[in-house]
């Protein structure tokens, strides 16, 4: 497993789909992501239940951040548009909101990299970001993610579109 002094990274699980049903559906967060309707427990659980962790296979791995002490699950870490052939993938990141502002993220994704970089042999790593965003902007800024470009009118929210920003980081 991939560790550190207080979290793990560890694979999806089937316990997994109340965690999953509540995060997946809080529309507070969906400008973050590409969510626009809810799930259901069933979508959810099929998904787990068929759920492919072969990054080569399925250009994409999820892990659940989860806290050592107790195995509290508080925040997941998506790998997706895996380009194994340009050495680089996509990441994102999300934190439980009683669990934001504890460094946690700043873990995680140190862990995410250390394992792209030295298991699945990264090069490197990019994130799309909102630019009205500035808890991810500070994260991805803070863990050394450079922007490299930015978005006009790249997401919407409502009825109002704004900027997003790439940011990138090299792993090797």
């Amino acid at each position: 497993m991939l560790s550190s002094g207080r979290i793990t990274l560890r694979a999806l699980e089937p316990v997994d789909v109340d965690t999953l049903y509540r995060w997946e559906n809080d529309t507070e967060i969906w400008g973050a992501g590409i969510s626009l309707a809810p799930y259901s427990r069933k979508q959810l659980w099929d998904y787990i239940d068929s759920y492919e962790a072969d990054i080569f296979k399925a250009k994409q791995l999820r892990f659940m951040i989860a806290l050592r002490d107790g195995n509290e699950t508080i925040g997941t870490i998506d790998l997706f548009d895996f380009d194994p052939a340009n050495g680089r993938c996509g990441i994102g990141i999300l934190i439980s909101t009683p669990h934001r502002r504890a460094g946690y993220a700043r873990e995680a994704l140190g862990l995410a990299e250390e394992y792209c970089g030295k298991v699945i042999g990264m090069h490197q790593l990019y994130c799309t970001v909102g630019a009205a965003n500035m808890p991810s902007r500070r994260l991805f800024e803070s863990c050394g993610y450079r922007i490299s470009g930015r978005l006009r009118s790249w997401l919407r929210t409502g009825r109002s579109y704004g900027d997003a920003f790439i940011f990138q980081k090299i792993l090797s």
